[in-house]
């Protein structure tokens, strides 16, 4: 089921791109530009195929690298005149053609958010928006977040990630969630030798775990390193489910999320400088504390593989409740004034206007090459910093 999940997550990333693409493609076919190839995947091509269309002929594709799509506009410069091209058209019409990536991505993550929503979304953050007036909470689950070394937990056998389902001794059993207290309850086990039912990976599993005893914890209290009666840290994930409110929460994740994207991607980008200045000045600790601040706010493909493939182990909701947030964060991203991207166009586009004078194409081309080379070495880096976080 995990392997469905994983495979099903990729495909809706990719179709995330192919939706952003499609974006541009009908509104710039409505505003009179001419799309000359609509492409899923990236070339070479696979399979072509002529379309003939009121709008416009136009090629459709299928590529061999199955990493989103792209559309080919009729003269995408603003240079060109030609009718029928970008460049010809109107600044009202660029600045809806550019935008239409962005909308259509805002309008998957909503409609995505709804959706989980009322099946039960994930709560993944601290005072997550919900309407609580119309809030079920529909599954809570306890997983070990960390494991203290030589610790029963460590003998033990568990893992970071193991999602704890039930701890029992030879008189009863306990069942195990995200509202379970587990200090208290190990405590009542002090001493003894308990079962534990967990699964890792979707596969359950039993092992047995001698506790320590309540001397043993309480005389570790005052001291640098103080021991629980197991020796994990526990993480809780829930699910909350709506139902008239949905659409309500589906706009009031959006607008928390998006907070929470620019404050990561200023925390990312500190944290990518710095990586950049240790390997300068061949200050590995400085390195290492880049990295681990890179990491914990930013992924690349890499990362976004790792993160499906540990959602697929929660459920569907962790993994459509995931594809959401890329979407909206494809959209963040493509309307920032980065060069190469929508938005960095978009920019350029409307500050030529307010001069009132277009853009040469080799001042457009200079601009979007820097900025697609800056764009490839922070993917890079980014990639780097997924490697060494995940291998």
């Amino acid at each position: 089921m995990s392997i469905f999940l994983l495979v099903l997550g990729l495909v809706l990333f990719v179709g995330l791109v192919v939706v952003h693409e499609l974006g541009h493609f009908i509104v710039a076919r409505r505003n009179g530009v001419e799309a000359e190839e609509f492409g899923v995947g990236f070339p070479p091509a696979l399979y072509r195929k002529r379309v003939k269309s009121k709008r416009g002929d136009f090629d459709f594709t299928w590529n061999l690298l199955p990493l989103g799509g792209f559309v080919r506009l009729k003269g995408e410069h603003d240079a060109d005149t030609e009718k029928g091209s970008f460049g010809a058209a109107n600044t009202w019409s660029k600045t809806k053609i550019m935008a239409a990536g962005v909308v259509m991505n805002l309008i998957t993550a909503y409609v995505l958010f709804m959706i989980v929503a009322l099946i039960g979304m994930p709560q993944l953050v601290d005072d997550q928006f919900t309407v609580a007036s119309d809030s079920k909470t529909v599954s809570s689950q306890l997983f070990v977040g960390y494991v203290e070394p030589s610790s029963p937990a460590s003998s033990a056998g568990l893992k970071s990630g193991d999602r704890l389902q039930t701890i029992s001794s030879s008189t009863h059993t306990i069942s195990l969630d995200s509202n379970t207290q587990l200090p208290t309850i190990t405590k009542s086990f002090a001493g003894e030798t308990v079962n534990i039912l967990y699964s890792r990976q979707g596969d359950e599993r039993q092992t047995t775990a001698k506790l320590r005893t309540t001397a043993e914890v309480a005389d570790s209290q005052n001291t640098k390193n103080p021991k629980g009666y197991l020796g994990v840290v526990p993480s809780t994930y829930s699910m909350v489910r709506s139902t008239w409110s949905a659409p309500i929460v589906a706009g009031g994740v959006i607008v928390q999320f998006t907070g929470l994207t620019f404050q990561g991607l200023g925390k990312a980008l500190a944290g990518l400088g710095g990586i950049v200045a240790g390997f300068v000045t061949g200050n590995g600790q400085a390195r290492h504390n880049a990295q681990t601040e890179a990491s914990s706010q930013v992924a690349g493909p890499v990362g976004i593989f790792f993160i499906l493939k540990d959602g697929s182990l929660l459920g569907y909701e962790y993994v459509l409740f995931i594809v959401a947030i890329i979407s909206l964060t494809l959209a963040i991203m493509n309307i920032l004034p980065i060069p190469a991207l929508d938005g960095g166009r978009l920019w350029l586009t409307l500050a030529s206007r307010a001069v009132n004078k277009p853009l040469s194409q080799r001042t457009e081309e200079i601009v979007n090459a820097t900025g697609f080379a800056i764009l490839m070495l922070l993917i890079l880096l980014i990639t780097f910093v997924d490697v060494r976080r995940f291998f």
